[in-house]
């Protein structure tokens, strides 16, 4: 059985766009959750879609558990068993984990896309938004954020 709730209708009168630097300290998950929401809060959003894309091939964005952190632990294990840097991979010029970050980005992908209804993103209890970087040393990510949809007057 399924059931469609209340259908609310909103006009899109803004567009706002903010880039997010995220300073990596090597292969893992950082949040940005808390990021993302202080650029609504700054731009007073209602009701609309935010969209993040990140600027890079050997990092990617995810949405993903962020009650336990063993949650990204054994995330960053299953990407390292699908793409392993041993693979004898033939682009290696910037290192052996740099087409395995290629491959791990194409599986994760480098855009999102939420909904926001009432100023807040219509995240789940447990989701988290992370920059999952694949580059064993640190990198500097960044991300663009976009807002499209209605927002109070400033």
């Amino acid at each position: 059985m399924t059931q469609l709730s209340a259908i609310h209708t909103a006009r899109i009168d803004s567009i706002a766009t903010a880039a997010l630097t995220v300073q990596t300290a090597g292969e893992g998950f950082f949040e940005i959750t808390g990021d993302v929401a202080r650029f609504l809060e700054k731009i007073k959003a209602r009701d609309g879609l935010l969209l993040l894309y990140l600027k890079h091939t050997s990092a990617s964005l995810v949405i993903q558990e962020n009650a336990d952190p063993d949650v990204q632990t054994d995330l960053v294990t299953a990407l390292n068993r699908l793409a392993p840097a041993d693979a004898a991979w033939i682009h290696d010029v910037e290192g052996p984990d740099d087409m395995p970050a290629h491959i791990k980005s194409m599986l994760n992908g480098v855009s999102l896309q939420i909904p926001v209804v009432a100023g807040k993103m219509e995240l789940g209890t447990w989701q988290g938004i992370y920059v999952a970087e694949h580059r064993k040393r640190p990198h500097r990510r960044d991300v663009t954020l976009q807002f499209l949809g209605s927002c109070d007057p400033a």
